[in-house]
């Protein structure tokens, strides 16, 4: 990234930041700005560790009732037959 920056364009750069913020505070600059990196990546691998492990995981299939399956429940049952009977006995 950084790769065409030469001793001269970097001198003029340390230069810059000592006119502007003085040495003093170029240390807590420094501090701040690795804090934030840090930060930063530790938020993007808690994303990926996040995608990654949705995405291995396998989906647990839903517990399907009696009645979604097309099969009769035991009260359905009785109740057909209670019907069948009345029709065939008159």
């Amino acid at each position: 990234m950084f790769e065409n920056i030469g001793f001269g364009e970097l001198f003029i750069i340390i230069v810059v930041l000592i006119v502007f913020f003085g040495p003093k505070r170029i240390p807590d600059i420094a501090q701040s700005i690795g804090k934030g990196i840090r930060e930063f990546k530790r938020a993007m691998k808690d994303v990926q560790d996040e995608v990654s492990k949705s995405i291995n995981e396998e989906p647990t299939p839903k517990p399907q009732k009696q009645n979604e399956l097309g099969q009769p429940s035991a009260n359905q049952d009785l109740k057909r037959s209670a019907g069948t009977d009345a029709k065939v006995q008159s």
